[in-house]
């Protein structure tokens, strides 16, 4: 009965409609594979992270990451915001900081931050005392600032030691846009040379988009050289001054 029905309709209508499956499958394929996964972040409650990985970057500086629920999962961390992170100071208090994390969204998987660990900070020590396969409290997004590309024609920003981090998301979600033309002119201030968070990465930044990223580096206090030459053969002494 279905074989003869077959064969009496129009072979147009068949084509028609094999052509509306074809299309709609790849519709389908399409919507669900250009949808942007969901964020693991609540803006309510505390979910924990584990963390995966300790890098010592300087004797108080150290970039922990942390896993996300799966290889797949991503932050859910708009451009220009930050997280709260809930822990235990020294004398056993909670206490709760916000920091922003280094990667962004396009990093699947996990999410990294980059602590400075101050002696006396409260969240300092809850850091400093972090080990491989404890977990992290963490809330958000956080934030009133959210940027869209394009947003402006080009961005001065100016940040102070561990103040760098939320700049360096928001340039580096620029500048790894290849649909964003924004101009990026970052003032970078520190004591010393030593204090320079994320120089590597900066530096990277620079490297890759010359025409997009200036870095400008401002030091408090410089190391100081002098070289001194002479040569016995002549009547010469000089001295050469530099910075570092």
């Amino acid at each position: 009965m279905d074989l003869e029905f077959l064969q009496t309709v129009d072979p147009q209508i068949l084509v028609g409609v094999a052509v509306a499956v074809v299309a709609i499958a790849i519709g389908a394929i399409f919507l669900f594979s250009s949808k942007k996964p969901r964020g693991v972040l609540d803006p309510e409650n505390f979910r924990d992270f584990k963390l995966v990985k300790r890098t010592q970057l300087s004797h108080n500086v150290a970039k922990f990451t942390f896993a996300l629920p799966t290889p797949t999962s991503v932050l859910g961390l708009p451009i220009g915001q930050h997280i709260s992170c809930r822990g235990k100071d020294s004398q056993g208090e909670e206490v709760i900081k916000p920091y922003t994390p280094t990667t962004l969204d396009s990093d699947v998987g996990s999410f990294e931050l980059v602590i400075k660990m101050y002696p006396q900070g409260r969240m300092s020590h809850h850091f400093r005392e972090m080990r491989v396969g404890e977990s992290l409290a963490v809330k958000g997004p956080k934030g009133r600032f959210r940027y869209q590309p394009g947003q402006v024609r080009a961005f001065g920003m100016l940040a102070g030691g561990s103040g760098i981090t939320p700049m360096f998301q928001v340039a580096r979600a620029i500048l790894e846009n290849p649909k964003d033309q924004t101009k990026v002119h970052l003032i970078y201030a520190n004591v010393t040379h030593d204090d320079i968070l994320l120089k590597e990465e900066l530096e990277g930044l620079a490297s890759r988009y010359p025409d997009s990223f200036k870095i400008y580096y401002v030091l408090n206090q410089v190391r100081c050289y002098t070289v001194y030459l002479s040569d016995p053969s002549v009547d010469m002494v000089a001295f050469v001054y530099g910075f570092s």
